[in-house]
């Protein structure tokens, strides 16, 4: 399979994956795989203040990472591409799998 994906798209791409390259940026795009949650609640359990959440989100929401959801004065973000969902997904399978496993012995 080719995949077709043109030089600006790559560009989109990359930055996609360099945002969540960060450590922090992928903690906060992770808790909000299963569902929302709202600046406060990402704070707490990440143990990081909430001003520095709201600039990791920023960013993640400008490159269509997370999608914000305003219920009243509070906002939940949330991962609502099922493209994003699907490959994190993946990935933390891949990356939790048993290395055993994903090793093939030397003649096998």
């Amino acid at each position: 399979m080719t995949l077709r994906i043109n030089d600006d798209e790559v560009v989109e791409l990359a930055e996609m994956f360099r945002l969540m390259s960060d450590p922090t940026r992928l903690k906060i795009i992770l808790a909000c795989l299963d569902s929302p949650a709202s600046v406060g609640a990402m704070a707490e359990r990440l143990s990081i203040s909430a001003s520095l959440v709201s600039h990791h989100l920023r960013l993640l929401r400008a490159a269509r990472l997370l999608q914000a959801d305003r219920r009243g004065r509070m906002v939940f973000y949330m991962v609502g591409d099922p493209h994003i969902r699907s490959m994190l997904t993946d990935m933390a399978d891949h990356v939790a799998e048993d290395v055993a496993e994903a090793e093939i012995e030397p003649g096998s």
